[in-house]
């Protein structure tokens, strides 16, 4: 693509790839790494914005108190978390400080990589903070809601009240399925998820390249 309007050059091709917690979304974005595509994880510039000495570190602590922050200086995630999956009004607070954060160091990577290149946004709360019209392609990645609690269990110590909140905390499939242009169902494995990413890619991005 060329400039937009702002004068700021766009890459050739930008894609929302978002899914709910556990959905498999972390997998189609390593097999569209390793087609090309540059990703750029909201996840891990969500952790940036917040480290020591940052500025948003400094808005977490005003916000939301002293016990938002570890012993070591960093944020507490566990403590924020518990907090903000109990709190509606403090998750709302936390995300005015974070999500703006993390949109501005987005876009600095996604101009950095230039016009040619095939930009994947990686953005677990895409549709719950109404960016689905910023991108060419919006990839949505879904699987069945029982699988998902027992992944977050086995994968990721939680309990199955503590899985089921994260989930409510989120859009519901009706939800991003509204806004996806590609629905990639997560229901046959691993390779199969792969096998279908590699897909999407062929029918969606390469004709674009050429």
């Amino acid at each position: 693509m060329s400039e937009t309007e702002a004068g700021r050059v766009r890459p050739r091709l930008h894609i929302g790839l978002t899914g709910g917690i556990a959905s498999g979304k972390s997998t189609v974005a390593a097999e569209l790494a390793a087609l090309g595509a540059l990703v750029v994880d909201a996840d891990a510039l969500s952790r940036a914005v917040v480290e020591p000495g940052s500025e948003g570190l400094d808005l977490v602590r005003q916000a939301l108190g002293p016990t938002a922050i570890a012993a070591d200086g960093t944020m507490d995630r566990a403590a924020v978390g518990k907090l903000v999956f109990a709190d509606p009004e403090a998750r709302n607070t936390l995300n005015g400080i974070i999500h703006p954060l993390v949109r501005a160091a987005g876009r600095r990577l996604v101009e950095e990589a230039g016009p040619d290149a095939v930009v994947v946004q990686d953005v677990p709360l895409l549709v719950e903070t109404g960016q689905a019209g910023a991108y060419d392609l919006v990839l949505v990645v879904e699987a069945e809601a029982e699988e998902r609690v027992a992944r977050m269990i086995r994968d990721r110590g939680m309990t199955d009240a503590e899985a089921r909140a994260r989930m409510a905390a989120q859009a519901t499939d009706e939800q991003r399925r509204a806004v996806a242009d590609v629905l990639i169902v997560n229901d046959a494995g691993l390779e199969d998820l792969r096998r279908t990413t590699r897909r999407v890619w062929d029918e969606y991005v390469a004709p674009k390249l050429t």
